[in-house]
């Protein structure tokens, strides 16, 4: 990199987390910060997801774009006005407070984002759709929760298959109408938000990939992790490589 130049910056949106019960901090996975670097070629920052210390416009100026990660807790279902019950599972209401009005900014803006897992269920509910808080007690769906024991490899293994419609911008970007991935979610998608497009499922009716109808920008989610392994894999890479083009591409304009 030559004096003066830069990479595109992606806006990482971290999580809060207490270290020891007690010590709070902004975290962000190390897979995803190298994800965005090697595999999308940009320059990747942690966002502290808060409210009190962010806004929405100034995040919109300083990143060329966003990443939206997964992470244990969930979407509060006050966001898509339902009652919070035990099987929502646990909260952080700072991250929904900035995550989701990003979303439907970048939409506005044709700003790229890239959700993942917790991310692409952020996407949904931001434009209006709904989550189970449990697939796996759905009847005929498969546990697509994370194996509880096991290496870091076992974990992040491919289980299922995804199927995308064909000709549409998945297909279009992986060269291919199927392909396997890992699966270490919880929650999934009940109702598609206003212009959100599903584009890709799982074997027993899942959604899997979705992206915003309509929208002047990249706007592709995953359900699964792509961070995984980004550089070498042959479905992570060209998600990646993606997105990075889409941000060179906003800031190039900006």
């Amino acid at each position: 990199m030559t004096l003066g130049s830069r990479r595109p910056v992606v806006g990482i949106i971290g999580n809060n987390h207490l270290i020891n019960d007690g010590w709070s901090v902004h975290l962000g996975g190390r897979m995803v910060t190298e994800a965005v670097a090697q595999a999308a070629g940009c320059m990747p920052i942690i966002i502290p997801s808060d409210p009190r210390l962010v806004s929405i416009p100034e995040l919109l100026d300083l990143c060329d774009g966003f990443l939206l990660t997964g992470g244990r807790p969930n979407v509060h279902p006050e966001e898509y006005g339902e009652e919070e019950t035990p099987a929502h599972g646990t909260f952080d209401r700072s991250r929904d407070a900035v995550a989701l009005p990003l979303v439907r900014a970048c939409v506005e803006r044709g700003q790229p984002f890239f959700g993942i897992c917790r991310g692409f269920q952020e996407v949904n509910v931001a434009m209006g759709g709904t989550l189970y808080p449990e697939i796996r007690e759905l009847p005929g769906r498969m546990n697509h929760r994370m194996p509880p024991d096991g290496t870091q490899e076992e974990k992040f293994a491919l289980r299922h298959k995804v199927r995308f419609n064909k000709d549409g911008p998945f297909h279009r970007v992986l060269g291919a109408d199927e392909v396997m991935t890992n699966t270490l979610h919880g929650q999934g998608i009940k109702t598609a938000g206003a212009r959100v497009r599903i584009d890709g499922h799982a074997p027993d009716g899942t959604p899997e990939a979705i992206f915003i109808e309509d929208a002047p920008g990249f706007t592709l989610s995953v359900q699964w992790h792509p961070e995984w392994q980004a550089v070498s894999d042959p479905v992570s890479r060209p998600l990646f490589e993606a997105f990075g083009d889409a941000v060179r591409n906003w800031s190039g304009r900006t």
